[in-house]
């Protein structure tokens, strides 16, 4: 019995200190604490320390992988990278010393940053996140449609769910009161030109102006500092990839596309949305009878896939999805 005595010692003496929340993408810290139904759980282990050690090491063997670098793929172009992951086991051990018998191991993570990131891969158009990373993002392109905004607000707030909506900037001057609505709700905000041209007719003057032009008002009206493009319709050639790239942003298309502009009926969307996610998609969708209907059930079909949903900047990064993160 001397674990159990030794913890219920130590339990009066000192004060657990939990690792804080981060501001990244994900978690935006490389060290963090998680607890979740489904780990080890920590049991009269008899008279020895070593049982418990054994449990966390055995546990630390099944979790851990390396990182995986950021690349050009031939089909997908840039494919973001993912972060290695290991269980801390000394620090893990210690805090598990402290826990009452028959509670479950709040293990510890710690995360590796791959050698090449989205960042070392230049001027590439991105389609999807890393396909080991099991999140799915909502890219929601607005340009019109603004009688769908509010109650697919209003279903992301029930399910719980963060997307990204892209902006065009004509749309933005004009309902900026909406688009705070779109940010107070918490989503991500980004950019999706200023009067949805096809960018690959453009001359490089009227493309820069097009994408810098939503970019300050994203800033001086919604304090936003835009990190992705959305080219409209999904038309850009190489010279727009650079000259995003120039004006600080990544250039973002999406994997699978509901097509809601042809209106199709909300039950086909949920059937095709829910079959083609996977780690890493990114669905394409519009503020538009057809997407507002389906929504709810998109998002249900992607969750009993296993998939976590989450905003584009926290699907294309490298941070891992971890244990406790899917529901």
């Amino acid at each position: 019995m001397r674990l159990e005595k030794t913890a219920a010692v130590l339990a009066c003496m000192a004060v657990v200190i939990g690792i804080g929340s981060s501001a990244g993408p994900v978690k935006n810290m490389l060290e963090q604490l998680h607890t979740s139904d489904g780990l080890a759980v920590l049991k009269p282990f008899g008279d020895t320390e070593n049982e418990l050690r054994s449990v966390i090491e055995s546990k630390a063997a099944q979790i851990s992988g390396p990182p995986v670098n950021a690349r050009v793929d031939r089909v997908w172009k840039a494919i973001p990278g993912y972060n290695g992951l290991e269980i801390d086991v000394e620090s893990t051990y210690k805090r598990a010393l402290l826990l009452p018998a028959g509670s479950a191991i709040k293990y510890i993570y710690r995360q590796t940053a791959p050698a090449v990131s989205l960042d070392d891969l230049g001027a590439q158009p991105i389609y999807r996140g890393n396909p080991a990373k099991p999140m799915v993002s909502l890219m929601i392109n607005v340009a019109w449609g603004n009688e769908y905004i509010v109650p697919m607000l209003n279903i992301l707030d029930e399910e719980h769910v963060k997307a990204t909506f892209f902006l065009d900037g004509s749309w933005l001057s004009k309902n900026n009161e909406l688009a705070r609505e779109i940010q107070k709700r918490g989503h991500e905000i980004e950019n999706h030109a200023y009067s949805h041209p096809n960018m690959s007719t453009l001359s490089r003057a009227r493309a820069v102006m097009e994408i810098d032009k939503t970019k300050k008002l994203l800033k001086s009206s919604l304090g936003v500092d835009n990190r992705w493009f959305a080219p409209p319709s999904g038309d850009f050639d190489q010279e727009t990839v650079e000259i995003a790239r120039e004006l600080g942003l990544k250039t973002v298309l999406w994997t699978v596309d509901t097509v809601d502009w042809r209106h199709p009926s909300p039950e086909s969307v949920v059937a095709k949305i829910t079959a083609k996610a996977e780690p890493g998609t990114l669905v394409l969708m519009h503020p538009t009878s057809s997407s507002s209907k389906a929504l709810r059930g998109m998002i249900r079909g992607i969750k009993a896939k296993g998939l976590v949903l989450g905003t584009v900047s926290q699907t294309l990064s490298p941070e891992r999805v971890l244990p406790s993160d899917v529901e």
